[in-house]
Order: C-alpha cells, then structure tokens, then sequence
C-alpha cells in the first residue's frame, strides 16, 4: 500500500495547478494548511471513518468544521464551487485523511514557484537580530531563493547553530565539533 506522501502528492499537485491558474497560491495554501491541521486531530478522523456516514454527510460536517475555522478556510467551507468539488473527490476516494501531507506538498509547490525556502536556524541561546539578517543573506546568496527563518532555542546545543532549509542540513553546532574531533581523536 502507498504511504500518504505518495497518495497526497497529485491532489497537490492538481490543487496546486487550479490555484495559480486562478491567482490563488495564498488562499488555497491557507485553507489547506488549516484543514491539514483540523484534519490531524485523531478524533476528527475517528468521526469520519464511521461506516454509518455517508459522503453527503461527510461533506457536511467538513464543510461545517470549516466554515467554523474562520475566513482563511473560506475556500473548503462549502461557499467555493472548486473547494467543494476538492472535498467532495477526497471524500470519494477515502483521501480526507492525508489532508495534512496534501497542505504540505501544496507548500512545497508554492515556495519552489515563489522562489522561497523556509530556514530553521537552531541555536544555543536567542540570535540577535543582525546574525539573522547575517544568515538570511548568506543563505540566499547560496541557495538563490529568498529566506524566511525560523527560530528554534536548544540550549544542548552548548554553542553555534543549525541550520535546516528543505533538504539542506549544516552544522555549525559546537556539539556537533566536539563529537567530530571525539572521532578524530579515536579512529
């Protein structure tokens, strides 16, 4: 059986393509995400994999759920002819439940199109605000895309930082120097 990531990437894919045609990236991308992040809850799913619901009444309570999430999920709340019809597929064919990976792959789609990359910098202790503008720069210049960082505190971290954008991994932890020269020292 195909994992989730796999199912979820045509939806995105095909979401993805309706909403550039229509100039839509951000409001789509919103209203995923919150339905991703509705959609994750374990007793949201639990209600919807009630053999005794039928499809319209799925798509009822989905519809429901969403109009009560607020004005970013406008497009999946029933008001959006194209948004129905995206539930009403997924409810089709048994593919609500990887609406979190469909939001995330409808991301991923939207930063490459837009040229962005999401930067996690992992650090000591707080940066300030000069070392993320210093990042931000050094990252852009290598990666070609523009940055948006994120900040994360691991004081187990002793010194340094790490840096996760995409795929990219660098680091410049002192952690990760110390257990490099351990290595060094007993090979």
């Amino acid at each position: 059986m195909a994992d989730n990531n796999t199912i979820a990437r045509p939806y995105a894919e095909a979401v993805f393509e309706i909403a550039q045609k229509d100039g839509a990236l951000e409001s789509w991308g919103a209203a995923l995400e919150t339905a991703g992040e509705l959609l994750a809850d374990g007793q949201v799913a639990m209600f919807l994999a009630d053999p005794a619901l039928s499809d319209a009444q799925r798509l009822d309570f989905l519809t429901g759920l969403f109009a009560s999430a607020g004005d970013s999920i406008a497009l999946l709340s029933g008001s959006d002819t194209k948004g129905t019809n995206f539930i009403k597929l997924l409810l089709e064919y048994g593919r609500v439940p990887v609406m979190p990976e469909i939001a995330e792959h409808f991301h991923e789609l939207k930063a490459e199109a837009e040229r962005t990359v999401d930067v996690t910098v992992t650090s000591a202790a707080p940066l300030s605000a000069a070392d993320e503008q210093k990042i931000s720069a050094a990252l852009k210049e290598r990666l070609g895309r523009d940055v948006r960082i994120e900040t994360e505190i691991d004081e187990t971290l002793i010194g340094g930082a790490v840096i996760r954008a995409g795929d990219v991994v660098i680091d410049g932890s002192l952690r990760a120097r110390l257990d490099g020269l351990a290595h060094a020292l007993t090979a």
